[in-house]
């Protein structure tokens, strides 16, 4: 309740601290439209305009217009970017208290030009932050980043996290390549990484994990070399978008552009380890449609035994601009892989060779599929509505000699039988069906111009989980059972409802607040058996969420922004289904909450720093996990239940610097420091598991002519495996210390003519030992070790 206070005194308190701020710097309006006379519909749509060296930015709406308030009078360029024409520039005054009106218009017909060699004098800054609104989200004073991937150096053909993500202070990877399992999880500010389960992770706005509300693990992301950008919005982002203490991570896949031909592209990659990764992608679009497809196919034969794996993505979009108000558009993704897992180590046989391996008889496969339809509607120019209905079906089965025993535990042929030890198969299905709905209108609030976002969300997911079945004795890909059925058959259904609204009011010309606020259902049911029991009572919980969000524009291209915004955690579907006779869920269970608040200050400084520095506070209050209890004969019980808080606390910095004088030289630095402990319960005092307090990455890249290359060097430092905060490693190694590590990587490019470029990198190039994760279970038990130096090639071609 004392934090409910707090927001809602700020949320009271705000507009009057706001209104004293009203009469700061003097400021006027800028808008216009972009035309195509040679179109039917004249409107060109969803094209980026830009006021070159500032934070206003935003793209055409679907009338063509564009409008900037709020713009501090003085003279800037304005810069429109159409798809395959030359960038439209036009240098403007604003004068305070006017409306200023500009109006661009495509050439009926292409110009053609001589040959154009042009040299770059820096490189292009890749990370930057979403826009104000964007797609009918108000991100207005939220801590957020964008990765441009065509301004990254980095391995996109395997999709290396941290050099591709790595620029986005304090993301905390697990890496589980290296044990057969290429789904890496991120996280940030002290959160589990493990397949991203503490991130609304999604595909151009729609859920792909496996359950957002019972299970949050991520088996699919889309290649790197498909993606437009990659947004995050840190906790701030549980409004628009809904629970997880993380925030928010949006892969946004590329589109075609109106009124082209059709161009191909193809990557072909060839590493160490037997690595294949053959890339291919169309895109174009006639007057009033689009499309774009991509087929993706990696094989490699992995850097352990056994961890050897294939895997095929495929994607296919269209847009149907059907008129100047109604979009429609559809995409699907397939998603098919099967991964041989070599197993975890212990501590002494990843010091003795971390590349061994103890199991041969160990896969796992997860096909996914994910359907998508995109409805846009403009009442008015500022007046619009979108509804996303998606679809996921998707599948995790496995095969393997299970984890006990732990790693020492030898898979090896039984003497009496002459054979293996017969497999464990498991295998789990998911059915999630999504409307969300959001409708923005810009508006007026005491005579200020404001913008209201509001939506709802219906969520129906259905998963069906199958444990202990009999396998084979065999070491192929088999998941047949063998003489017996399911030890635990369940089936998880859950239904959720939420209500949110938005609203950025700018309270003077420098001055805006956004608060906000979400109304969560979540009905969570169980049905089947498992060696417990067979009956389990449905759990209903409500939440409400408030959030306020502020931003102040110290200049023409800097601000300061500052956000406090609710988040919860549901109970997860393996709290609600105790295996064995001696543990139990806690009747009082609940979902843990909590909140995020950010402070920082972004943008750039002249043509040569870019900077957003952030501290963080996080509170993270009844998180769930085990306890041991006395059973009141003599013995102990394992139960799940709420065993305490922890707070998170810390600074975010990235800073990127062109040094004068040094043309096409680009430094940059991305450094987070945390403080994640435990404030109450078992384990108060202790620091929180997987949660590194350094995480630091520097790096330099040289871009000038046809050749760009780019040198990262990353550092993490020690956590703990365990939330005892184990020193010395247990048995099956999954509790213990992880200790520091330092990767260096390199990457460059070659533009070999105008169609032709090649790619060349080296992976950990000083060959460093480390693991990032100690797990019981999959793809484990034991240490999970990161990859060793790997060295790989890209010819890429565009037609």
């Amino acid at each position: 309740m004392r934090r409910l206070e707090v927001v809602a005194t700020l949320l009271i308190l705000s507009p009057i601290a706001a209104s004293a701020l009203g009469a700061q710097s003097p400021s006027g309006t800028l808008r216009g439209r972009l035309t195509d006379a040679g179109r039917v519909s004249q409107a060109v749509i969803e094209v980026r305009v830009e006021l070159l060296g500032t934070n206003f930015q935003t793209r055409t709406d679907s009338t063509g217009k564009w409008t900037f308030p709020g713009v501090p009078a003085a003279t800037y360029t304005v810069v429109i970017t159409p798809a395959n024409w030359l960038a439209l520039r036009r240098v403007v005054t604003v004068r305070a208290g006017e409306v200023v009106d500009v109006s661009f218009e495509l050439p009926r017909a292409p110009v053609r030009l001589a040959a154009l060699v042009a040299t770059a004098t820096r490189p292009l800054h890749v990370i930057g932050h979403l826009p104000d609104v964007r797609d009918n989200v108000i991100y207005a004073g939220k801590k957020s980043e964008v990765i441009t991937l065509d301004s990254l150096h980095a391995n996109l053909a395997q999709d290396v996290e941290r050099q591709i993500l790595g620029r986005i202070p304090g993301a905390n990877f697990s890496e589980t390549a290296g044990a057969g399992f290429p789904s890496n999880g991120v996280g940030f500010r002290g959160l589990n990484p493990t397949q991203s389960v503490e991130m609304n992770t999604r595909q151009n706005g729609v859920n792909i994990a496996a359950d957002l509300f019972g299970y949050p693990e991520t088996y699919y992301t889309p290649p790197s070399e498909a993606l437009d950008r990659i947004e995050v919005v840190r906790g701030a982002g549980s409004l628009a978008f809904g629970p997880q203490f993380g925030g928010t991570i949006n892969y946004v896949v590329r589109q075609g552009a109106l009124a082209t031909r059709p161009s191909l592209s193809a990557n072909l990659t060839s590493g160490n380890f037997g690595l294949l990764n053959a890339f291919s992608a169309v895109a174009g679009g006639t007057a009033r449609s689009t499309y774009y497809a991509f087929v993706d196919y990696r094989d490699q034969g992995g850097w352990r035994p056994n961890s050897d794996f294939r895997q095929v993505t495929a994607y296919g979009s269209a847009t149907l601009h059907a008129s100047e108000r109604l979009t429609l558009g559809f995409d699907y993704t397939l998603f098919r892989n099967r991964i041989h897992m070599p197993g975890g180590l212990s501590d002494a046989e990843f010091a003795k060779n971390p590349r061994q391996s103890f199991r041969a008889r160990n896969w796992l496969a997860s096909p996914w599929n994910i359907f998508a339809t995109r409805l846009r509607y403009q009442f008015s120019p500022t007046t619009s509505w979108e509804t996303v209905l998606s679809y996921l079906a998707g599948d995790r089965h496995l095969v393997w000699r299970s984890e006990g025993g732990g790693p020492q535990a030898l898979d090896t042929v039984d003497p009496a039988t002459g054979a293996f030890v017969p497999r464990e198969v498991e295998r789990e299905t998911f059915h999630n069906g999504t409307i969300e709905s959001r409708l923005r209108f810009e508006h007026s609030w005491f005579g200020r111009p404001s913008t209201t976002a509001v939506g709802v969300r219906l969520g129906l997911n259905h998963m069906q989980r199958f444990e202990g079945g009999p396998g084979s004795t065999g070491a192929d890909f088999d998941m047949s059972l063998y003489g017996g059925t399911w030890e635990r058959a369940l089936r998880f259904e859950t239904t959720n409802t939420a209500a949110f609204v938005e609203s950025l009011v700018h309270v003077s010309d420098r001055f805006s607040i956004t608060p906000g606020a979400r109304v969560e259902y979540v009905r969570s049911s169980a049905a089947g058996y498992t060696d417990v029991t067979s009956s389990f009572a449905p759990r209903s919980l409500g939440y409400p969420l408030f959030g306020l969000g502020v931003a102040y524009i110290t200049s023409s291209a800097t601000a300061l922004y500052a956000n406090v915004s609710q988040a919860y955690r549901p109970v997860l579907y393996s709290a609600l289904t105790p295996f064995g006779s001696i543990a139990r869920v806690d009747s009082s269970l609940h979902s843990a909450r909590g909140f995020n608040a950010d402070l920082g200050w972004r943008g750039t400084i002249g043509n040569r720093l870019k900077l957003d520095l952030s501290a963080f506070y996080l509170h993270y209050g009844d998180r769930i996990g085990s306890r041991t209890l006395n059973d009141g004969v003599g013995g102990t019980i394992l139960e799940t239940a709420n065993i305490g808080n922890s707070t998170h606390t810390g600074v975010e910095a990235y800073l990127e610097f062109d040094p004068p004088g040094l043309t096409g030289i680009d430094l940059f630095t991305s450094f987070a420091y945390v403080d994640a402990h435990y404030t109450s319960g078992v384990f108060g005092g202790n620091r929180v598991e997987q949660a590194p307090r350094v995480v630091d990455r520097n790096g330099v890249t040289y871009s000038r002519g046809r050749v760009a290359t780019t040198a990262q060097l990353s550092y993490t430092s020690g956590s703990y495996g365990d939330a005892n905060n184990s020193m010395a490693p247990t048995g099956n190694a999954a509790a213990g210390f992880v200790p520091a590590y330092t990767v260096l990587d390199l990457s460059g490019q070659f533009q070999l003519d105008r169609t032709t470029m090649l790619s060349l990198g080296i992976n950990n190039l000083a060959n460093t030992r480390y693991f990032t994760k100690r797990t019981d279970e999959y793809p484990g038990p034991g240490i999970l070790p990161g990859m060793g130096r790997s060295v790989y090639l890209t010819i890429g071609s565009r037609f």
